[in-house]
């Protein structure tokens, strides 16, 4: 007891702050007092904001900042549809541009999101000319409820992105790429000149694009549960803070092609005008 309170004594305190001046002196680096080390010890520890890592919070608003821009963008693209082909094409230039890209950029994924933007609108407005425009608040409830489907799931730990799954999902994802190249050829060529090309071919009453596009649907489905994934795996495992902007491009990617397939999808069963 009596050890105790000599070293909290204020002479015991002036003889540690000399011995550490003399250490500075000498160039011995300063043996940290008893009260310094209470207070490292009280201090709280670090948000991972502050160590510049992936955080839910920060995500969300990369996310919804870049579909604030798409939403900028598609009310352009809606009210000037002309200028959809040329949003189609940037927007696919800056898509690959951002995949390949080492680090992400915001720049560069806003860019993404202005262009694909201008696609979105503009194609949107081309269905709702050809099938009315009930089409597109349909296909944009439709798509929020997938999402948001999803997401819940996904949260409540009922559906898992698995190795099997995956391999599953690329697969089917290839064969749909090559179908969708070969359709727009036939449609180019004549050979296939009914609605939507080989998807309007019908099948015991039943376009083969109604099945196929429900199909397609859970595969997107599948992808934002890719996505999801990614966005946990990337805050539990520390990943720093500006590959929020790489998970924000990630999902919007797949809701754009969400929302298309939809779109698609729904025109099946609309009257054409």
């Amino acid at each position: 007891m009596a050890n105790i309170a000599f070293s909290n004594s204020p002479l015991s305190e002036r003889g540690a702050q000399q011995r550490a001046q003399q250490q500075a002196a000498q160039g011995v680096p300063a043996i940290p007092t008893p009260q310094q080390l209470e207070a490292q010890y009280a201090m709280p520890a670090a948000t991972p904001l502050e160590t510049d890592r992936m955080t839910y919070e920060d995500t969300i608003f990369k996310t919804v900042v870049s579909f604030g821009v798409l939403v900028v963008g598609a009310v352009i693209g809606w009210f000037f549809y002309p200028v959809a082909i040329l949003g189609a094409v940037a927007g696919f230039v800056l898509a690959l541009i951002n995949i390949f890209k080492k680090k992400p950029s915001p720049p560069l994924v806003l860019s993404y999101a202005g262009a694909e933007g201008l696609f979105v609108g503009g194609i949107s407005y081309y269905f709702a000319l050809g099938f009315g425009f009930d089409i597109v608040p349909i296909a944009v409830f439709g798509t929020l409820g997938v999402v948001g489907v999803t997401l819940a799931l996904f949260a409540s730990g009922k559906v898992r992105a698995s190795a099997k799954a995956t391999k599953i999902f690329l697969v089917a994802l290839a064969g749909y790429v090559v179908f969708s190249l070969v359709n727009v050829v036939l449609m180019l060529t004549g050979v296939a000149d009914s609605y939507g090309g080989l998807r309007g071919v019908e099948i015991w009453g039943i376009p083969i694009g109604v099945p196929l596009g429900v199909l397609v649907v859970i595969m997107a489905a599948y992808s934002l549960v890719l996505d999801f994934d990614n966005v946990k795996r990337g805050v539990e495992g520390g990943a720093p803070r500006i590959y929020g902007w790489t998970a924000a491009f990630g999902i919007m990617v797949t809701v754009v092609w969400l929302y298309l397939e939809i779109l698609r999808l729904v025109s099946y069963f609309l009257p054409r005008n």
